[in-house]
């Protein structure tokens, strides 16, 4: 078997491709984090090593098994703090980009972190602002906290930055005063376990450039004709892609606009997706309720 070919620059030496390094970042700070555990650890477990048979010590031994467990839950709990936590989705707000029962992967670390980001909710407030932040763009998938009851998570799109004034008019988004390009695409088909139903579906292409699909299930919603929003500094605007079914910024007694501070992460890729339909109690309707073509999909 031969290995795959490694691009070399100039000097003869392997260079890692930059995705790859991205990917690895944040893996190799939980690495250098967990350092100073592993030696307090050994301080910790030494002495209790010397009062257990021989047979109990050393990595394959019982002691040796409860370190691998705790090493397990310690870079279990850092990564889902740090770099990636997973989410799942229980509504259709975002249809036709996520649907109910997917499962993906948030970056914590794409915004910075926040007392919410990094899972310790409104009680403790360890510190105010954000650590490392770093700016959502337009058409980002975010997570965050809803403002008005930051005990639940929402998710949405970012399309309006501070400062943007935001409209939509007849079902059309307008974003400083421009409506965005709509771009009629095949009807979506909305699968369920007793059938299906069939949407109307447009490509929607941001100031940005930044293009995704989005749902227009009726003419006459209520939120297809709005007033002017003008986001404040420190603020984002979010809507669901499934305009006409999605309570998000245009509700502002509901969510309204969002602080940066409340940002979670933005969402990169779905792992799992079932439809729902399978029995519990059913194992053999597992395999058929798997959506396995939106697997290790990125979300955009």
């Amino acid at each position: 078997m031969t290995e795959p070919e490694i691009e070399l620059d100039g000097e003869g030496t392997k260079r890692m491709p930059l995705w790859l390094i991205v990917v690895m970042a944040p893996f190799t700070l939980i690495g250098i984090l967990l350092k100073p555990l592993e030696l307090l650890l050994q301080l910790v477990f030494a002495p209790i090593e010397m009062l257990l048979p021989k047979s109990w010590r050393g990595e394959e031994g019982v002691l040796g098994t409860v370190k691998t467990v705790i090493y397990a839950v310690l870079i279990a709990m850092i990564i889902r703090t740090a770099t990636y936590e997973p989410f799942n989705i229980p509504s259709g707000s975002m249809k036709p980009t996520l649907l109910v029962g997917d499962y993906l992967f948030v970056s914590k670390f794409a915004y910075g972190y926040s007392n919410y980001s990094l899972g310790f909710g409104t009680d403790l407030n360890l510190f105010e602002g954000r650590l490392f932040a770093g700016q959502p763009e337009r058409g980002d998938v975010a997570v965050f906290r809803k403002p008005t009851d930051t005990s639940i998570d929402f998710i949405k799109r970012v399309v309006g930055l501070p400062g943007d004034t935001i409209q939509v008019l007849d079902g059309v988004l307008h974003i400083n005063g421009t409506p965005v390009e709509l771009q009629e695409t095949l009807p979506f088909i909305d699968q369920n376990c007793t059938g299906a139903r069939t949407s109307e579906q447009f490509i929607e292409t941001l100031p940005n450039g930044v293009q995704h699909k989005v749902l227009n299930l009726t003419d006459t919603n209520r939120l297809d004709n709005t007033i002017e929003y003008v986001v404040p500094e420190g603020h984002y605007f979010m809507v669901g892609d499934n305009r006409d079914s999605s309570n998000d910024s245009r509700v502002l007694n509901v969510v309204g606009y969002v602080p940066e501070e409340n940002l979670i992460g933005r969402a990169e890729f779905l792992f799992f997706s079932v439809d729902g339909c399978g029995g519990m109690f059913e194992p053999w309707t597992w395999p058929s309720s798997i959506r396995w073509d939106r697997l290790f999909q990125p979300i955009e």
